[in-house]
């Protein structure tokens, strides 16, 4: 094959930095009843259009493998994923703690020190210094935490960027990184409409609610965070969810928490306690046994809270619908 017969085929084959499929030959004819050969892109397969022969199966595809959104969108085609809440982003080799070959046998006793010693060096080589050692500490925290709680993969990373922001800001010197961690999870899960209360952060956290509370303040003073106050209805979810309540009493709790909203009574309240006692109202309306006692031990808001505040939902609640 010429040179020139080389290029035109690599052009063919490439168009806008993406490799396509071959072109069918001109002209190619089943061996069998001399019909059209088809390319079916789908099934990888070359087959005749007449008889139906299959003349190739399970060819390669030479076309992208990602879903492109946008035009600025990175197409490397290398590399594991990048995460916020690795302190090397997930870019390093990991040495797995199995001692396994890859058909799952045991390795010999040899082989198992070099492992040792291999795993050693590597975990002495991914943290460098001090400020990924650290990083490696709080992004562990924040993964702990967050899946004790329940929170989603987007709330963590938004965690991840929040303690990198403090530490590159040098807000950590003289403060637990504990206590950093929980705050920038806290403040991640109010950003994503996930909210947790202060009593759930603390019951997972190895520091009490104090520094954390501290801690908080002082992150949304200096990295400048912009958060809204928490909505009571986002909570109903893992409230409804925890009491084991019907849907139809988390729907009139919702409704219950839509009135009382229409008429202020969520102002300086605890938007939590709004919404334990919009689920207590909710149950009793419903004919639930749902009991204060139980309430305050699922969502952490007391009795007494609940108490007074689900009578003002209520009436609140029988006003709206008297009105309509």
């Amino acid at each position: 094959m010429s040179q020139t017969t080389v290029d035109t085929a690599v052009e063919g084959s490439t168009r806008n930095g993406e490799r396509e499929h071959p072109p069918e030959r001109q002209g190619a004819e089943c061996p069998e009843c001399t019909g059209s050969i088809r390319h079916d892109a789908e099934h990888g397969e070359r087959t005749c259009a007449e008889c139906g022969l299959v003349l190739d199966a399970d060819a390669i595809d030479y076309g992208p493998e990602w879903l492109c959104l946008d035009d600025e969108e990175d197409r490397r085609r290398v590399g594991p994923p990048v995460s916020s809440v690795k302190h090397d982003r997930g870019l390093s080799t990991t040495i797995g703690w199995r001692n396994e070959d890859a058909y799952g046998n045991r390795v010999s006793e040899r082989k198992r020190d070099r492992l040792r010693r291999l795993r050693t060096w590597n975990e002495r080589f991914s943290s460098k210094n001090a400020q990924e050692r650290n990083l490696k500490q709080a992004f562990g925290e924040i993964e702990r935490m967050a899946s004790a709680l329940g929170l989603p993969e987007p709330c963590r990373e938004t965690a991840g960027v929040l303690y990198r922001r403090a530490v590159d800001e040098e807000l950590l010197p003289g403060r637990s990184i504990e206590a950093m961690a929980t705050a920038c999870l806290y403040a991640a899960a109010r950003q994503h409409g996930t909210p947790r209360t202060l009593v759930a952060f603390e019951s997972v956290s190895r520091v009490e609610k104090l520094p954390v509370q501290r801690a908080y303040r002082y992150l949304s003073s200096e990295l400048g965070l912009r958060i809204e106050p928490a909505d009571p209805i986002h909570y109903l979810p893992q409230y409804a969810s925890a009491l084991e309540v019907s849907d139809d009493a988390e729907r009139l709790a919702r409704e219950i928490l839509e009135a009382a909203k229409a008429r202020d009574l969520h102002s300086g309240r605890s938007p939590a306690g709004l919404a334990a006692a919009a689920v207590y109202g909710a149950a009793r309306l419903t004919n639930e046994r749902v009991t204060q006692a139980t309430i305050g031990e699922e969502t952490g808001v007391s009795s007494v809270t609940v108490r007074n505040r689900y009578r003002e939902l209520l009436d609140a609640y029988e006003e709206r619908c008297d009105r309509g």
